[in-house]
């Protein structure tokens, strides 16, 4: 056990942990964590369960002791924030990862306590493993909610991508809008890596955001100097297993629409997404999403794009693949039944729920 502010103090082997994870994500990298603690999004004492082999780190997993769901008492959870997408736990590749997972589920026991888990993703090799290392230990899971992530692999080519995408319709109606903004002006296309202006990007980014609904609503990032400050040290060039990327559409050198990732282990996360609300009939921000995905085929900047949404009716028919992410709870032997906790969970999720729909209703009134 430690906490963040010691870990921050063995910088090569956590980026070397990263860099050999079983699954490319930067949610728990050094970049994203440490940017959290430095502007406020994270305490420096946040909790960290580690497991060792002599100098190496070979798993990370950040967590909070909190309050659980429906009065059952206080339960841990991994660390999780708005701009997280992933909770799992970062964990060596390899023919480390089964004995990295046995001694992470040895350790999460030593805990005494259930754990609610949002964000898990469950479905790939890498994904499954941690639950059938918790299963292997005595655990009982049962799943809250879940739902499907959209993702795309890059193929050979951008036209054997057009050619086996599975919605045509959707492929005509991206060229006609093009069409259409094209007539209204000038178009350009901007991609920026690490090697080019990210600082002069993120600025872009934060000001397009805070002119749409979310600046109305003081969500967008720049509404808050600690989001703000966020935003510029996530997406910075610097070093290391995670990088950056900016992708900007511009319409007569004015940007319409802008997307900022993070890219680890040959995927690149598209964690914020903006567009310029003015010009929606146009799609800006559906069009810009079409050119990363034509960037990727023909840069191979990266293996994979991953959304990095809840729920995406945007991105739903545009990447074909899906992963999926599920909540659950998990209780350590001699526990209470971890289908009891679920159901508590999926009863505190319909009260919430119903309590946002009179909420609505009343406002509409």
């Amino acid at each position: 056990m430690t906490d963040l502010a010691r870990l921050s103090l063995e910088p090569a082997a956590w980026d070397a942990l990263v860099a050999r994870a079983d699954r490319p994500s930067p949610d728990y990298s050094r970049r994203v964590l440490e940017a959290h603690r430095d502007h406020g999004l994270a305490p420096a004492d946040l909790p960290c369960l580690t497991v060792r082999r002599g100098p190496d780190l070979l798993a990370v997993l950040p967590f909070r002791i909190a309050r659980g769901p429906l009065g059952i008492g206080r339960v841990a959870r991994p660390f999780a924030s708005p701009y997280l997408t992933v909770t799992a736990p970062l964990v060596a590749g390899g023919p480390e990862t089964g004995p990295a997972l046995a001694a992470l589920a040895a350790g999460l026991r030593t805990l005494g306590r259930p754990w609610w888990w949002p964000l898990l993703p469950v479905d790939d090799p890498a994904g499954s493993a941690f639950p059938a290392a918790l299963a292997r230990d005595g655990w009982s899971l049962a799943e809250v909610a879940g739902f499907a992530r959209p993702v795309l692999d890059r193929r050979p080519s951008h036209d054997a991508f057009l050619g086996q995408h599975p919605h045509k319709g959707r492929i005509k109606d991206l060229r006609r809008r093009r069409r259409r903004l094209d007539e209204a002006g000038r178009v350009a296309i901007e991609a920026v890596g690490p090697d080019g202006d990210l600082a002069r990007a993120v600025e872009d980014f934060l000001a397009l955001e805070r002119r749409g609904w979310k600046g109305r609503a003081g969500t967008a990032l720049a509404c808050r100097p600690g989001t703000a400050a966020l935003a510029r040290a996530l997406f910075h060039p610097g070093d290391g297993p995670v990088t950056a990327r900016a992708d900007l559409l511009r319409l007569d050198g004015r940007v319409v629409a802008a997307s900022l990732a993070l890219v680890c282990g040959g995927t690149a996360t598209l964690l914020k997404t903006a567009y310029d609300e003015e010009l929606r009939a146009l799609a800006p921000g559906v069009l810009l999403e079409a050119e990363i995905v034509r960037a990727l085929h023909e840069t191979r900047f990266a293996d994979r794009l991953d959304s990095a949404t809840l729920a995406s009716a945007v991105l739903d028919d545009l990447y074909p693949e899906r992963t999926r992410i599920a909540e659950i709870m998990v209780s350590p032997p001699g526990g209470p039944p971890a289908d009891r906790l679920a159901g508590r969970a999926r009863r505190q999720h319909a009260g919430k729920d119903w309590l946002k729909a009179r909420l609505a209703r009343l406002r509409r009134r």
